[in-house]
Parts: C-alpha cells; sequence; structure tokens
C-alpha cells in the first residue's frame, strides 16, 4: 500500500468519525408522516389503535378485512338462500384513513350494504367524491394557520368536554342535507365560528358514519393527555354489533424483496452502507488515474515491398528498358483482372471488353483504349517505346483506380 492510499483511508476515516460524533447524541428525527398504518409507531400510525380497539369497542366483534377490497369482501358475504339479495352478515363497516382511496365499485357495494340496515364509519380527510355527491355533502378545507382547533361531540350526555389539537389544516362539512343528517361533532379555531366535523347520514335502512378528523385515533392523540376520552366518545356512536374494519393498504403489506432491506430500514446502516461505497469510489477513481500507463505510439511497419518496386522501376527505366516495363506493366494488370474479377484473359476482345465494363463499372471507352494498346504492342507495332509506355500506364491506372 503506498503513501498516497494511506492518505486517503485517513482521510475518509477522520470524515466518517466527525460524522459520528457530530450525529452522536442527536435525537432520531420524529416522523410525522399521517401513515395510518396499524404497525407503524410514528405518531400519525393506528399501532396504539390496533392494540386498543377492543377496550374501545366493547363487548364487539372485530373482523379485519386486510386483503381484499370492499367490495370484494361483501360480495363474498351474499346469501344466496334468500329471496331478495341480502348479507349473512350484520354490523358496522370501518374505515380510518388519511384518504378515501375506496374504489368506486366498492363505494357503491357500500351504499347497497348500508341500504340493508347496516351502518358505515368513516373517519378520513378526504371522502370519495360519489359518496359525497350521492349524499349531498360538501367538505371544505381551512388552510390558514392557528394554534389550537377545538373538537367536541353535540350530545353532552356523552361528554360534551372540548379537546384541543394542534393542527394547521381543518376539515370540515361546509354542506349537508339537513332531511337526512344528524350533527354529531363539531370543531372550532381559537374560539371562531364553529363548523361540523361529524355527522349521522340516513341511507334507507342504515346509516353512514362520517368523520372528518382521524387524527383523533393515532398514536400521538391516543397517548397525549386525555385525548383518547374523544376517540370514545365519538366510536361509542357506533351500534352495538359486529364490526368490519377495513384495514388494506395500511397494514405494509408492500414489503421489499431487496437483500439489504434492513440496511435502509436502519438511518445509521444505511449511512454506514452509502458512506462505504462512496469512500469505494473516490479509491478507484484517484487509484485508477495514477496507474494507467501511457499508450505508446507504434509506428507501422515500412511496406518494404512498394520501395523494392519503385527500385526496380527506376532501373529499369534509367536503362531504357521501356519494352520490358510495358510487358511487367500489362502482365500486372491482367493478373490483378484475374484475381479480382476472375476473367479470363486469354483473349482480349469485344467481350472482354463487355464483361469488363460491367464488372468495374469504367468508362467503356478507357476500357476500348486500354485494350487497344495492349494488342498493338503485342503486334510488336511501335513508335516511340517511351511514348508507348506512358500512354499505356495512364490507360492502366484509369481501369484499376
Amino acid at each position: 500500500m503506498n503513501k498516497s492510499i494511506k492518505i486517503y483511508i485517513g482521510v475518509l476515516v477522520f470524515l466518517l468519525a466527525i460524522i459520528l460524533l457530530v450525529d452522536k447524541g442527536q435525537p432520531k428525527p420524529i416522523d410525522w408522516r399521517p401513515t395510518f398504518s396499524v404497525h407503524d409507531k410514528i405518531p400519525y400510525g393506528l399501532y396504539v389503535f390496533d392494540h386498543e380497539i377492543k377496550s374501545l369497542l366493547k363487548d364487539q366483534k372485530i373482523e379485519r378485512i386486510v386483503t381484499v377490497t370492499p367490495y370484494e369482501y361483501l360480495d363474498s358475504k351474499y346469501n344466496p338462500d334468500t329471496l331478495v339479495e341480502d348479507y349473512r352478515i350484520k354490523g358496522t363497516f370501518l374505515n380510518i384513513a388519511a384518504d378515501g382511496d375506496i374504489d368506486e365499485q366498492s363505494v357503491k357495494e357500500l351504499f347497497y350494504f348500508v341500504s340493508r340496515g347496516n351502518n358505515a364509519f368513516l373517519s378520513m380527510r378526504n371522502f370519495p367524491k360519489i359518496l359525497l355527491d350521492s349524499l349531498k355533502l360538501e367538505v371544505q378545507t381551512d388552510l390558514k394557520r392557528y394554534s389550537n382547533t377545538a373538537i367536541w361531540v353535540a350530545n353532552q350526555k356523552i361528554s360534551g368536554k372540548k379537546y384541543a389539537f394542534k393542527q394547521s389544516v381543518e376539515d370540515y362539512f361546509s354542506k349537508i342535507d339537513t332531511l337526512e343528517t344528524t350533527v354529531l361533532g363539531y370543531q372550532s379555531k381559537e374560539k371562531k365560528e364553529k363548523h361540523v366535523n361529524f355527522i349521522k347520514v340516513r341511507y334507507n335502512g342504515g346509516y353512514f358514519y362520517l368523520h372528518t378528523q382521524p387524527a383523533a385515533f393515532t398514536n400521538y392523540h391516543l397517548l397525549k393527555d386525555n385525548h383518547s376520552q374523544y376517540a370514545e366518545d365519538v366510536l361509542s356512536y357506533i351500534p352495538k354489533g359486529d364490526v368490519f374494519w377495513y384495514t388494506k393498504g395500511q397494514n405494509n403489506e408492500s414489503v421489499s424483496s431487496s437483500p439489504l432491506r434492513y440496511i435502509f430500514s436502519q438511518p445509521a446502516l444505511k449511512w454506514a452502507y452509502l458512506l462505504s461505497l462512496l469512500g469505494l469510489l473516490i479509491f478507484i477513481f484517484f487509484n485508477a488515474k495514477r496507474k494507467q500507463r501511457i499508450v505508446p505510439i507504434v509506428k507501422p511497419l515500412a511496406n518494404l515491398t512498394v520501395d523494392f518496386t519503385k527500385t526496380i522501376g527506376n532501373l529499369y527505366y534509367q536503362e531504357g528498358d521501356h519494352t520490358n516495363i510495358i510487358d511487367k506493366k500489362i502482365i500486372y494488370f491482367l493478373e490483378k483482372m484475374r484475381n479480382e474479377y476472375l476473367m479470363d484473359t486469354t483473349k482480349l476482345d469485344d467481350d472482354f471488353i463487355k464483361k469488363l465494363h460491367l464488372k468495374t463499372g469504367k468508362n467503356i471507352t478507357d476500357i476500348q483504349e486500354l485494350v487497344f494498346l495492349i494488342n498493338e504492342h503485342r503486334k510488336s507495332y511501335h513508335g516511340s517505346l517511351e511514348e508507348d509506355l506512358i500512354r499505356i500506364n495512364n490507360a492502366i491506372e484509369k481501369i484499376i483506380h
């Protein structure tokens, strides 16, 4: 291990030590996400509610709907033995969530379930639009910031006590059908105008209980002061009987299959893993940069054959043996035609000219001139040998280049 690598490692260890010292003793940041998951122990999870629901709903049977939609669950509970389609079950459908992500088909099935003399208790900030439209309701969101929201149930016999909830967003019913709706609870921002946050809506033979403060059932409020009493007050409106609690999507069903899922679930291990990867990348980058060899420039081998040919050609030319040079030029040309174009060169006639023209694509006039010069040379009719050499050479160059 050379000196530079030791320096890099030392710097990384020093930085890691500084990070650990700074992070040591720091409180773990609180996760304020409103997950409403029955497995989450964070402030806005339902872990405590999941464990205390039997004490909150005394003497009532609780059945959890975990893996199917409300439509799939209720559709499987039809009683085929009755003349009119009805359910084998009776009771109250319960759902506590941040948003009403119940699909439209399930909402329609829920309407039919309630119409058969059952009930539905929904506590959420955003209700399905089809539900609000069908019940002639409107929900409004107030984004004004206040320090506290006072929340209480309307029935003074139950409690009548007001509970202070710290929240910056207020959701309430701004429009209700007064003929079918009973107000069960209110909320008010710092002694301002009170708003309706809990109602009971009659629908044929049953009732919808709609509540806009699902945070009341989370870990934070069930464990804070006496806020659990408010949750009991609200749940006391649920009629006695079986309760079908819909928790699909709130059970952390989607578990990662990654072998690193535990490491990434722990902040300390996650940062240690990421820092290790960063150190490895820095090491590879600097080490590769220092160790990369210079690529040598290799000169191509000299073409000695060309040099030899030039030498022989100069020798013939200096000797004035033009006939010999012409013969070798012709031999070279015909050999090239045989090897590259597989042509028969024993007879240089019109048929040879046509084939060469088709295979090379050269000007047929140039080919005719070259064949004429070769044939004339072979007939031993010579004018100026030097001029013949130049003419034949130029004619060959036109064909092979």
